[in-house]
């Protein structure tokens, strides 16, 4: 007699597979797998954290209040029109549990963030992918992908596991062309790093009028806070009072949306985190390419470049107690992702590399 039998369709689904983050016998590996800020978090948000830590008995405010007035704020943004997750993976799970089911479909760019499939196929829908033009989204693909069992389009701008982002008008074309059912997410879990580029812009004061586009971000990059699962997102009032309705009523911890208010209020931080980020990604990019290394231009915390033998760079080092992330499972198997580190993290992967691509 057998036991419990999961829906049609789940154990079809490929579980997320992180960034590398251990070496067997290596106390403290270099780790740029993950995307993670390297200087770590706001002095602010750590002390905010701490003190927060004799309440740990209590359970977090269900309306994560302060949070939520404090980006309204920032951001010039309605409070009631926000929603907040466990990271931005919570949310997309819920706009696919809300909008999407058996029938349905949703689209992404051929090289879409892994954890959107997981949660459409969670539902019963369909992920369909549109292909990109020299690994950059192509609007007019995901556009000929929409048909009448369309309900949810994903885009993120700057792009993971890419790096490249679309000036602001194709998002705005895109939308332009979608049926008013469709639902446009775009994520901005890297738009800290993109703000300043020319055409560039994170949507939220665009979307203020839109019916059907969500527009979601995360403390996880630039505020050095991906331990504490924060995400948010905003949206039209009808959108939002259904996520609202589904979403769990405590996944932002009470030390965590402490953590994530004195974040929001240094700019200071995180301006050094781009200007650093900026920097080291020009050095390793100019490092790879002086090596004959092809690498994607991007807008990120990240690079993306293209090995003969990526399998065996990513082995060579981690020999190096050097963790990046080889991208096979997003269909680029030859294609390594690079995170960006501290200054000297970032001469040492470059020279890590130079000794692997001599030999």
């Amino acid at each position: 007699m057998s036991g419990p039998l999961p829906k049609p369709g789940i154990l079809d689904i490929a579980s997320y597979v992180p960034g590398r983050a251990r070496i067997d016998g290596v106390a403290r590996p270099l780790k740029l797998s993950a995307n993670e800020n390297p200087f770590g978090c706001s002095e602010a948000a750590r002390d905010a954290y701490l003190a927060a830590s004799s309440e740990l008995h209590l359970y977090p405010d269900a309306n994560t209040s302060r949070l939520r007035a404090a980006i309204a704020e920032k951001h010039k943004l309605e409070p009631e029109r926000l929603v907040f997750g466990a990271g931005s993976d919570e949310i997309f799970a819920l706009a696919a549990q809300a909008f999407l089911g058996p029938g349905d479909n949703a689209v992404q760019p051929q090289f879409g963030f892994a954890a959107w499939a997981i949660a459409v196929a969670a539902t019963g829908a369909v992920m369909k992918s549109a292909p990109e033009h020299n690994f950059v989204v192509d609007v007019d693909t995901i556009i000929a992908a929409v048909d009448e069992n369309t309900r949810v389009v994903f885009v993120a701008n700057p792009a993971n596991p890419t790096g490249t982002y679309l000036p602001f008008n194709e998002i705005e074309r895109l939308h332009a062309n979608l049926p008013s059912r469709v639902l446009l997410v775009l994520d901005g879990a890297y738009a800290e790093c993109a703000i300043g580029l020319d055409s560039f812009s994170d949507g939220l004061n665009w979307s203020r009028d839109k019916k059907n586009v969500l527009v979601t971000r995360t403390f996880s990059k630039m505020y050095g806070l991906a331990s504490l699962r924060i995400g948010w997102a905003y949206g039209p009032a009808e959108v939002v009072s259904a996520l609202n309705r589904i979403r769990l009523p405590f996944s932002v911890p009470r030390a965590g949306e402490a953590a994530a208010v004195a974040a929001l209020g240094d700019d200071a931080f995180v301006q050094l985190s781009v200007a650093a980020c900026d920097h080291g990604r020009r050095e390793i990019d100019t490092a790879l390419r002086a090596s004959g290394i092809q690498t994607l231009p991007s807008a990120t915390n990240f690079v993306t470049a293209r090995f003969d033998d990526a399998e065996g760079v990513t082995a060579a080092l981690a020999q190096r107690d050097i963790l990046i992330r080889h991208l096979r499972n997003y269909g680029m198997p030859d294609w390594l992702r690079i995170s960006i580190g501290t200054p000297e993290d970032n001469q040492r992967v470059i020279a890590a590399l130079g000794e692997v691509l001599r030999r």
